[in-house]
């Protein structure tokens, strides 16, 4: 602390090499300018000392600069006084004795603020540049071989149905119609027999994409040269693709007005497991598309209608019997789930929604 001296005289004693004391001799009492550190018997803004005067500059909050003059005592003021300039505390004091007043004419000033050493901020930012960059060209190379065994995959066949011949099960010659009929005639009626569904599955060729819905995709297909529409589930839609199975194979299912049957199954390429479900292919489409793009008769409208209804009536009567049929609801009969088929009749399709009613 800066020691504040009242101006008086001070004695000093001296102990001689007998143990005595003597008083010193008084100390030359020297007049100074005060301002912000004047002892309370101060005039004129002045004050004595035995020791040094002093101005002093500080900088507080704010970066306001408060200036300070007054006297120091001669204890300890020597070494208050080479308080040299202090770039942390800025702080700058002045000390002098050559005169009375002396300190009224100095002006010390703050030192300059030290520049801080950027070296090791410096390498710091230079190492995240370099992480950053490295980082950035490894995602780089993992976005491009990814794009690019994507862009492989998709080169390939969308969907990879075998084509061995096996005719384990199904005779040279017969096409799917003579297969059909038979089931028909010596079987229940509910559909071929697995092991000829699933040769005829692995026997198609696809050929295009020709429809896309929240179930999956359909896809134009060919088996021995006979154009099939098979319905591709994706894998979410497994719950879908076994109701609707279980509905084209019920027993006496089969009725010109709804859509033939053919094969169903399940093939599993390693990445993912395709649900397939084979139709007849209808060219004509659904029945939605064929109104808007076909001018009909009123012989054309009835034969539309009344085949519509023949099939939706099938579905709701229930056949009694050893092996009878249940009343089935299609629950989402709209034109857009009823084909066209080449001789202008309808047949009602997409039965993922239906139920059966059992007693």
């Amino acid at each position: 602390m800066l020691l504040r001296t009242l101006g008086k005289a001070a004695v000093d004693s001296v102990k001689d090499a007998s143990g005595s004391t003597a008083p010193a001799l008084p100390q030359r009492q020297l007049w100074c300018y005060c301002y912000h550190h004047c002892p309370e018997d101060s005039t004129n803004n002045t004050c004595r000392t035995d020791g040094y005067c002093f101005t002093m500059v500080e900088e507080e909050e704010g970066g306001v600069l408060v200036l300070t003059s007054g006297c120091l005592g001669l204890v300890g003021s020597e070494f208050q006084c080479r308080d040299t300039g202090n770039s942390r505390l800025r702080r700058s004091l002045e000390c002098c004795t050559d005169q009375d007043y002396c300190n009224k004419d100095q002006h010390p000033t703050l030192p300059p603020l030290k520049t801080p050493n950027y070296a090791d901020g410096n390498i710091h930012h230079m190492a995240l540049l370099i992480s950053v960059t490295v980082c950035s060209i490894i995602l780089a190379l993992i976005i491009i071989f990814c794009y690019f065994r994507y862009k492989r995959q998709e080169s390939g066949p969308r969907y990879s149905i075998g084509l061995e011949q096996d005719e384990s099960y199904i005779p040279p010659g017969e096409s799917l119609r003579d297969l059909i009929e038979q089931s028909q005639s010596s079987g229940s009626g509910s559909g071929l027999p697995l092991l000829v569904q699933r040769t005829i599955a692995k026997q198609i060729q696809m050929v295009k994409q020709i429809g896309k819905g929240r179930y999956g995709e359909v896809w134009m297909g060919k088996w021995r040269g006979e154009r099939v529409a098979v319905k591709v589930f994706f894998t979410t839609e497994e719950a879908s693709w076994f109701r609707e199975t279980e509905i084209y194979q019920t027993v006496l299912m089969r009725h010109e007005n709804i859509l033939c049957f053919i094969a169903a199954d399940i093939k599993g390429t390693g990445s993912w497991t395709q649900l397939y479900l084979i139709t007849d292919y209808h060219e004509g489409g659904s029945l939605y598309d064929y109104l808007k793009s076909t001018t009909l008769d009123t012989k054309a409208m009835l034969r539309l209608a009344y085949s519509s209804v023949s099939g939706l009536c099938h579905l709701h009567t229930e056949i009694f019997g050893t092996q009878g049929k249940p009343a089935i609801a299609h629950r989402d009969l709209k034109s857009k789930n009823i084909l066209v088929k080449k001789n202008g009749a309808c047949c009602i399709a997409d039965l993922g929604l239906a139920v059966k009613f059992i007693r």
